[in-house]
């Protein structure tokens, strides 16, 4: 097993957040989770801090260890609607949690992150910004920026930190319950990917756990989907 290391997980009380603390803690590293609520459930020796992205405040650096090795930005939204029943108001919000939120916290990472060697951060976007879904448009606008931010830094912290972007498709979390909330929307889920199935937590953490570790040190800037195929294949 390779040294322990200190990662960073925001958005790491559920979900994909919660599937990549898993998995990394699973091989003996160090795990600091910050998340809106602390779980139920907290996973054996990871360190908790509630913090809550919309709150507008500046990331407190007291929550972060001295040292980071990686670091995962995992909040988000799944807000449909036709467009014309968006408000400037969604897009706001959509925005603040999946962008402003993440800048805030690199920013307050920044000096943990240039401590370690090779570090990684792994941000979070949506199939939906390179394949045009209906009713997305508040979504994909704020993950499109995601992914812009995403290449910005790794050129811009190059060569010191790493900066990667993963794109998945409708994923089994608590944030998806409404979309899949009964066998047939299930189903009708399932079929449009053309691996039939819908993706796991754990799918998605495993990569995101790949790209923080030095696995992966000369990989930088890339947009990685984990999507079952959909964006890239026509069955």
């Amino acid at each position: 097993m390779s040294a322990s290391k200190q990662y960073v997980i925001i958005g790491g009380s559920r979900g994909i957040g919660h599937s990549i603390a898993e998995s990394l803690v699973g091989q003996g590293h160090q795990v600091t989770v910050v998340s809106r609520q602390i779980p139920l459930e907290p996973l054996p020796g990871v360190v908790y801090h509630a913090y809550d992205v919309l709150s507008n405040e500046v990331f407190p650096e007291e929550f972060l260890p001295s040292v980071i090795d990686g670091l995962a930005y995992c909040p988000g939204s799944i807000v449909l609607k036709p467009f014309r029943s968006l408000s400037e108001a969604q897009f706001v919000q959509d925005f603040q949690i999946n962008v402003l939120g993440a800048v805030r916290v690199i920013k307050a990472a920044l000096k943990g992150l240039k401590q370690s060697e090779k570090p990684g951060v792994v941000l979070f976007s949506t199939v939906a910004v390179s394949q045009g879904m209906p009713f997305h448009a508040s979504i994909a606008t704020s993950k499109a920026a995601i992914e812009g931010l995403t290449r910005s830094l790794a050129a811009e912290l190059a060569p010191a930190i790493r900066v990667n972007c993963i794109a998945p498709s409708l994923t089994q979390t608590d944030l998806a319950g409404s979309l899949l909330s009964t066998p047939e929307r299930i189903d009708a889920a399932k079929n449009r990917h053309p691996l039939k199935e819908i993706g796991l937590p754990g799918d998605v953490g495993n990569l995101a756990a790949f790209l923080m570790s030095d696995q992966s040190k000369w990989i930088s800037g890339q947009v990685i989907g984990v999507d079952g195929g959909m964006s890239a294949l026509r069955v």
